[in-house]
């Protein structure tokens, strides 16, 4: 059976008292369903209160949405993969955009955090695209595996086989602006191709980019897509609930 992974990021919204009030909303309109599960990335301070709130719900993660490679120390502002994990989160989002865009991180810093979430058990979500400029160029596929190389060569098959990937594009972000579902398909099949040769039996790769309950079903029914990664369009408990019951051809 297809299992799908629906994806939320918060990003800089729903403090703590939001994020309970959230997933309660969320919970009492969406039943469980075998084919599919959800995960949501609050921002850290709200991690605690939202994984709390989804704790007796098997189907539903709550992830953070940046870790740093120390497990501890003297960096001030900074969360560390042990400190997400007592606070209840099981994932994290490494490599988002707008962490490399706005925050200036390198894919050597993709690397060094994926190694601390793997070490510490988290189950990591690698963020790779291309910028408009890289893709005008036709550089979106040397763009996708150079960043899938930097943050995962020297990782095994089996801690590998933990990773989900999703790609998202950058000039997709926020601008209303999607990949067809055949181009994000073709890209899945090439970061497919990439995992499987370095020992990943079943990799699961997700789109994300403006994604909303106007396209969910058009993307979904690509075969190539496992799922997806949403941005502004999962910040409503009610709409999210209809995206994840999207159905997939």
């Amino acid at each position: 059976m297809r299992r799908l992974l629906f994806a939320a990021n918060w990003k800089m919204h729903l403090g703590p008292d939001e994020a309970r009030a959230y997933v309660k909303a969320f919970r009492a309109r969406y039943n469980r369903r075998e084919d599919r599960e959800v995960w949501f990335f609050p921002p850290a301070v709200s991690v605690e209160a939202a994984a709390q709130t989804a704790r007796d719900r098997g189907d539903l993660l709550v992830g953070t949405q940046d870790v740093y490679w120390e497990p501890k120390g003297a960096f001030t502002g900074a969360v560390s993969a042990p400190l997400a994990l007592q606070a209840g989160a099981r994932a994290t989002l490494i490599g988002h955009s707008e962490r490399r865009h706005v925050f200036g991180e390198t894919d050597e810093d993709t690397r060094r955090k994926m190694g601390a979430a793997l070490a510490a058990g988290l189950l990591p979500m690698l963020c790779v695209g291309e910028t408009l400029a890289e893709r005008d160029a036709g550089h979106t596929l040397a763009v996708v595996v150079r960043q899938l190389a930097a943050a995962l060569s020297g990782v095994d098959g089996a801690a590998l086989s933990r990773v989900v990937v999703a790609y998202e594009p950058v000039w997709a972000i926020g601008t209303g602006r999607t990949a067809t579902p055949e181009d994000a398909g073709a890209v899945h099949r090439e970061i497919r191709g990439w995992l499987h040769g370095r020992g990943a039996p079943a990799p699961r790769v997700l789109y994300g980019g403006s994604v909303n309950a106007k396209n969910a079903a058009a993307l979904l029914a690509e075969r190539e897509l496992d799922g997806v990664l949403v941005g502004g369009a999962s910040l409503d408990p009610e709409g999210w609930a209809q995206l994840v019951q999207t159905s997939a051809a």
